[in-house]
């Protein structure tokens, strides 16, 4: 029993460490969505040069998302004609180069992870770009859109295809502060939080676990330590294979990486690891189900290759601007609530999320939430609350075009 309370405790001292965080980069993806139609991403996504991945990037790091969402949204946006290549950099972006994951790595393991976060993305992208102008061909590509136009059911179909973007004109801050400005962000601010929650709470509860019942000698053994050279050049090729394993995905896996970061594996390898949101098995067999078996397995060949590059490069170029932190420094939250910073903030962003869900139900939200699982021809051709989970007995209450 005394085990199980230590493992509970050390979960909710993350989990109270990151809570306000959490709640800002939500609220903050929610205000860029009530406002950028998916039909404009689409028009964007059409090749695969450096500009356009570097628009795919931008935009998906403004809608974040829970990778099984990111994944379907994905194929959302390659079906309806965006290029394959940059609607995958817009995947990777949407769950690894988002606001809350960089504030919770900050708050958790230092603002250095962060950044080596925002630079490892990038890095992760190109790579990933030339292997795909080297190695995909016109006929798996062609067996990919096949399979894609299928339909076959992944996980979050529902959510993805909803667009809950503000319809009527204007400006951005007109449109932002007007009432379904308000709806609009209450609405994916909450189906954000139900697509992560169960990921979260999984990938919380595991950390505490590991954290509180596995010998911290163990991973020094697995993650060579003891030999400096040896876990620079392991830690990027073994922390997406845990990640894998892991099962947890987008911000869940964050906890986790204190730990492995506590227990010895390599800068590079957190930022490798970090990144294998998008490989776990469950998304894996998804990807085997949008794509073809083909696919699913060049997309782990290349998804991989491009973890371990740009865990590498990380490594090189901040341990050689003397970034990376000492590991010996490296800590899990254990005050739990105590009168602080962190308290305050929880305070005032959680009565900001409380305002968000009383509107998001005032206003249909309870019918979206069970159409999340969905199918992944809903809403492709629709846009707005209307098709989308707010009940017709409230019209007054969508948004501008349904007025």
């Amino acid at each position: 029993m005394h085990a199980i309370l230590h493992a509970l405790s050390i979960t909710g001292a993350m989990t109270w460490e990151i809570t306000w965080a959490l709640i800002l980069g939500f609220a903050l993806s929610a205000v860029v969505q009530a406002v950028v139609r998916k039909s404009t991403v689409v028009s964007l996504l059409g090749d695969d040069r450096p500009r356009t991945l570097a628009v795919a990037a931008g935009l998906g790091a403004a809608s974040s998302s829970c990778s099984y969402a990111a994944v379907a949204l994905a194929r959302s946006l390659f079906r309806k004609g965006a290029d394959f290549t940059a609607a995958m950099a817009f995947e990777i972006a949407s769950t690894n180069l988002v606001v809350e994951l960089g504030v919770i790595l900050a708050l958790l393991m230092g603002w250095q992870f962060t950044l080596a976060e925002f630079a490892g993305g990038p890095v992760m992208i190109v790579v990933l770009a030339v292997l795909f102008r080297l190695l995909l061909s016109e006929r798996l590509l062609r067996r990919a859109r096949e399979q894609a136009e299928r339909g076959v059911a992944g996980s979050m179909e529902g959510h993805a295809a909803m667009d809950m973007s503000v319809r009527r004109q204007g400006s951005f801050t007109h449109r932002l502060l007007s009432r379904e400005g308000f709806t609009s962000t209450s609405h994916v601010f909450v189906m954000e939080w139900a697509a992560i929650l169960r990921d979260l709470v999984v990938g919380l509860l595991i950390a505490g676990a590991i954290a509180a019942w596995v010998p911290d000698a163990f991973w020094q053994h697995f993650f060579f330590s003891g030999h400096p050279l040896a876990s620079k050049v392991w830690g990027p090729l073994v922390g997406p294979l845990v990640a894998i394993a892991s099962f947890v995905c987008s911000i869940g896996n964050v906890p986790l990486a204190v730990v492995l970061w506590k227990g010895g594996i390599s800068f590079g390898g957190v930022v490798a690891f970090v990144f294998a949101d998008l490989l776990i098995l469950p998304i894996l067999n998804i990807y085997r189900k949008y794509y073809g078996a083909r696919m699913a397995l060049f997309l782990l060949g290349t998804f991989y290759a491009a973890m371990v590059v740009a865990g590498y490069a990380v490594e090189l170029v901040f341990g050689g601007l003397g970034l990376v932190p000492d590991q010996a420094d490296a800590t899990l939250p254990a005050e739990g609530v105590t009168w602080n910073y962190t308290t305050v903030l929880n305070i005032v962003f959680l009565v900001l999320a409380a305002a968000l869900l009383w509107r998001f139900f005032r206003t249909g939200g309870a019918g979206m939430l069970r159409m999340m699982g969905g199918s992944p021809g809903d809403g492709d051709d629709h846009a707005g609350h209307g098709e989308h989970g707010s009940p017709a007995a409230e019209p007054g209450r969508h948004h501008g075009g349904h007025h």
